[in-house]
């Protein structure tokens, strides 16, 4: 093994009071914003949607712009043996509030969700949804400042950053170009979205043809190849 010197993972690495288990559950939550990278990957390699992969670069640009932003202010964590780096602004609250608010966005302007033939009940529903967004990001956020890895200044500016970010890019690449669809970002949008690598790829806006991205129509498609399959099979055990 090297015998150079040693240094901490932050991504992975959090410090908790061993002794309450209130630290250890927040220790786990903000710890839990790593499973979203996992998630953009296998979403983006399954669906080929065009929203989620620029939902997943748009994520990547907010910790390029935090790497920046922190070495430009230099400003310290309110405890300095804990963590590494700069602590301005918080990486993981706007890693979350980027996130929460480009979702929100999509699932507020343009995602519909199935009906359950009830108003009240999809109401509720897309309540329990947005409140989920919001409290995730919301203990993500305190977790950073419990287990004492940036104070409040520096959450509320990572909240703020990763909010702004996650609005400007939907309307950039969402909003205009599907309402303006002759406008110099619709027309980007339709050249990106045809070009030969891209057609080669698969890659699709399934959300410009269906308002739930196309999930209800293959879910249809599935269910009559699944009824000819186990119709098939019966008139085999028949014969």
């Amino acid at each position: 093994m090297h015998d150079g010197p040693r240094a901490s993972l932050d991504l992975t690495h959090v410090l908790y009071d061993d002794s309450s288990y209130f630290s250890l559950a927040l220790a786990l939550i903000t710890l839990s914003p790593i499973l979203l990278m996992a998630s953009y990957a296998a979403l983006a390699v399954q669906t080929r949607e065009f929203l989620i992969i620029t939902m997943w670069a748009g994520q990547f640009f907010g910790e390029l712009l935090n790497w920046v932003i922190k070495r430009i202010i230099k400003q310290d964590r309110p405890i300095e043996n804990i963590g590494n780096g700069y602590g301005f602004p918080s990486s993981h609250s706007q890693y979350m509030a980027y996130f929460t608010s480009f979702l929100f966005c999509h699932l507020y302007f343009r995602h519909r969700f199935s009906s359950t033939g009830y108003r009240s009940l999809d109401f509720l529903f897309r309540m329990i949804v947005y409140a989920a967004l919001l409290t995730w990001t919301g203990l993500v956020a305190y977790s950073r400042y419990y287990l004492g890895y940036h104070n409040a200044n520096q959450i509320f500016w990572g909240l703020a950053i990763g909010a702004g970010l996650g609005i400007t890019l939907y309307i950039v690449s969402q909003a205009i170009p599907n309402q303006y669809p002759s406008s110099r970002l619709g027309k980007a949008k339709s050249m990106f979205l045809n070009n030969s690598i891209i057609v080669w790829l698969q890659i699709r806006d399934g959300w410009t043809v269906w308002a739930d991205g196309g999930r209800e129509t293959e879910w249809c498609r599935w269910k009559e190849e699944w009824k000819r399959v186990q119709n098939a099979k019966a008139e085999e055990k028949r014969q």
